[in-house]
């Protein structure tokens, strides 16, 4: 009777079944990680990050196999992960994603659920690219920060308001600053701007450099 009840809290595991976790997991990561690679649209790509993606997936596998369904196991398993600290902050929600996506399809890899594990990995690789390729979420009319150095004494207000709103469908003027000196004052002019459509963008910008009082003229995508 307590053989049998201590059977109940082990996992027998083989050899081979430790490799074909290890290289499902392996698989499986790489492909994470490769989606991760071409489809980051952000600044600052981390080739660690995308490494870590494989790594994470077959340290994942390896944990799962180190616990099987033993209770003692798990509970030290849980005690010796809560002394990690991690202090890197993620500060992208996509990169988030990521991580517990590596996690799943490692889990899945280490209980030798390989279709769950293969599968799942390419299914939602697919939809992933599918929603990316597609720009599902982005807004429609995006807004746009406009901001215009003008010469203060010969400004010509009416003029560089009616090219905005011309390509405009809402304009705010959010800032005016004063720059120069005393003789050579110029005046920095800043506006939120929701283009009737995004094409229309150069062509303000072309028609406000033509204004004799603009000096120089930028538009910037603001993300917030």
């Amino acid at each position: 009777m307590a053989t049998d009840f201590a059977d109940i809290f082990t996992l027998s595991i083989t050899l081979r079944d430790v490799l074909m976790n290890l290289l499902v997991a392996l698989f499986c990561g790489t492909i994470i990680s490769l989606l991760y690679r071409f489809t980051y649209k952000g600044l600052n790509y981390s080739a660690s990050f995308a490494v870590s993606m494989i790594m994470l997936t077959m340290i994942t596998s390896v944990v799962i196999m180190v616990i099987g369904n033993n209770l003692a196991r798990a509970f030290g398993m849980v005690g010796a992960m809560s002394i990690i600290r991690f202090r890197t902050a993620v500060k992208d929600a996509t990169d988030i994603m990521f991580i517990f996506f590596a996690l799943s399809i490692g889990l899945a890899a280490g209980v030798q659920m390989y279709t769950v594990a293969i599968f799942g990995t390419l299914f939602i690789s697919f939809i992933f690219l599918v929603i990316n390729q597609f720009d599902f979420g982005l807004a429609r009319k995006r807004e746009y920060l406009l901001q215009i150095l003008t010469d203060a004494k010969d400004l010509s207000g009416e003029a560089i308001d009616s090219i905005i709103k011309k390509h405009s469908s809402r304009r705010k003027m959010v800032n005016m600053k004063a720059l120069g000196e005393e003789g050579n004052e110029m005046m920095e002019l800043s506006f939120h701007v929701f283009l009737k459509s995004e094409e229309q963008g150069n062509q303000m910008l072309r028609e406000l450099k033509t204004n004799a009082d603009v000096k120089s003229v930028n538009l910037f995508f603001d993300e917030n």
